[in-house]
């Protein structure tokens, strides 16, 4: 039966019931509901509308056709382009698939063409996608999500191999790689922009315009009544201290939480911090925080830090110098337990933090 037929009843349709797989069916059979959800959005029209033509000819696959048949042939476990040939042997997987079967050679040759406008048009048509998706959740669900809006700002390296390797480059770790950095709408757990990145370049230039494209990418009525019920926040590890992305995080109406360094200036704010501001850290066994009205240079003047410290004894410090958890310990503290003068140090972590409701109560 074809997929058209499939989905073309229009009476007395079988509702989808979500349990235990059925041994005999193709592993491969989740390709339905992928069907279904591309279906449903117009997920294909949408790309193609956003992305615009990638050909001189509009004939064969189309960019929306190759974005959702790339999506799937990774959602079923590819992580190469031979995948979709794979996927093309499969006859239900090519059957029930919500777009053509693509040869790794065509897509190879279809991804070239894309250059950066219709990368932008990517991240427009996410958009649109996000704001049909949540147009159509329950009432309960889209009030959460209202509820507060947090920007997550990550990158990771991604090994690759061969010496021809286009736009990658050798890490800190001498490794070829390639840098996803990515803006994640984490409420919602959707990605609303991204850009690959060669494995020795810095996120940090690239944080605040990352962190403007990834609020545009969610829906407008989301943001206000998020803003208007708590303000918008960002999150952001260490590889994006920098002043410029906090001061766009301002601008854009945010709070945010970004790691600090570990520098000279934030040992000296914990070592002022009086042992009776701390208090135990919640949902964190064994850790105390305290926060220290320390910004750094050129950072918004609301800024302060959080600080948190979790006790480690002294024969669990590596003597190794190479280990990563000594470089979370004051030196003076460290130097203390290596000689052997203290039974304990505290492996400590820095947040640079703006939230002035926070900071008022705090």
């Amino acid at each position: 039966m074809s997929v058209k037929r499939v989905r073309g009843r229009k009476h007395g349709r079988k509702r989808v019931q979500v349990g235990a797989s059925d041994p005999s069916l193709t592993a491969t059979s989740g390709v339905a509901a992928i069907a279904e959800f591309v279906d449903k959005l117009d997920v294909v029209g949408r790309f193609d509308r956003g992305i615009g033509s990638i050909k001189e000819r509009a004939r064969g696959v189309s960019a929306g056709e190759l974005l959702v048949g790339l999506a799937q042939a990774q959602l079923l476990g590819g992580d190469a382009l031979v995948a979709l040939d794979r996927q093309r042997q499969d006859v239900a997987a090519a059957e029930l698939s919500a777009v053509p079967g693509i040869a790794s050679t065509t897509a190879g040759s279809l991804a070239r063409r894309f250059d950066a406008e219709h990368l932008v048009g990517i991240e427009a048509a996410t958009a649109d996608l996000a704001g049909r998706a949540f147009g159509l959740l329950p009432v309960s669900r889209r009030t959460a999500l209202c509820g507060r809006v947090t920007i997550d700002l990550d990158s990771t390296d991604v090994e690759v191999y061969g010496s021809r390797k286009q736009g990658v480059a050798y890490n800190y770790a001498g490794q070829r790689a390639g840098r996803p950095h990515l803006a994640t709408w984490a409420e919602a757990g959707l990605t609303t922009a991204a850009e690959l990145l060669a494995g020795n370049h810095d996120v940090r230039p690239r944080a605040a315009d990352m962190l403007r494209r990834g609020l545009a990418g969610i829906p407008e009525r989301v943001c206000t009544m998020a803003a208007a019920n708590d303000r918008l926040r960002v999150r952001a590890d260490a590889g994006y201290f920098t002043a410029d992305l906090a001061l766009a995080a301002v601008a854009e109406g945010c709070d945010f939480a970004v790691a600090a360094k570990r520098n000279t200036a934030m040992w000296r704010a914990y070592a002022s911090i009086p042992e009776q501001a701390w208090v135990n850290a919640i949902g964190m066994p064994g850790a105390q925080v305290a926060a220290v009205d320390y910004a750094p240079i050129g950072w918004p003047e609301e800024t302060y830090t959080i600080v948190r410290r979790v006790r480690v004894d002294a024969e669990a410090i590596s003597a190794d110098p190479r280990s990563r958890r000594r470089r979370t310990i004051d030196p003076a503290q460290l130097a203390l337990a290596i000689e052997g003068t203290a039974t304990h140090a505290y492996a400590v972590s820095f947040i640079s933090h703006l939230h002035p409701r926070q900071r008022h109560h705090r």
